[in-house]
């Protein structure tokens, strides 16, 4: 994969705001993490060895409490084993998906002053990701 993400540009973060603000939504999480955690000069945690899954683990520690008290959950998570169909070099360590009540519950989690102290480890954790927005919808044993 020639082309890594870790923050959405101006313009998908302006498509997922236009989205309906006032129902579910689930969140496709696709991670790859660094080898070494990168953390910026200065912070307590630059230098330690953390790896880049235990520094996503530190973002997940720091962030849990602010995503439950939006109303976040966990809808599914799992551990990438190999790419079925798609680029045979793109790869993931862990995938989940985030259901939030709404898009506005997002941006109050974003917006939270100890989101944003705790999001510096997602962005130290990880070289790629992917965040991808759905509408949920009905499950079930068919396809289509």
């Amino acid at each position: 994969m020639s082309e890594t993400y870790i923050d959405p540009s101006p313009a998908n973060f302006a498509a997922f705001k236009a989205l309906p603000r006032d129902e579910p939504i689930q969140m496709l999480n696709l991670l790859r993490y660094r080898e070494k955690a990168e953390y910026p000069e200065g912070h307590a945690l630059r230098g330690n060895g953390l790896t880049g899954r235990r520094a996503y683990e530190e973002y997940g520690k720091t962030s849990g409490p602010i995503f439950q008290r939006v109303g976040g959950t966990i809808v599914w998570r799992g551990a990438f084993q190999t790419m079925v169909t798609g680029p045979d070099d793109e790869r993931w360590d862990d995938g989940f998906v985030a259901q939030y009540p709404n898009s506005g519950a997002f941006f109050e989690m974003i917006k939270d002053p100890e989101y944003q102290k705790a999001v510096v480890n997602r962005t130290a954790a990880l070289v790629d990701s992917r965040l991808v927005r759905f509408q949920p919808g009905e499950g079930g044993s068919h396809f289509g």
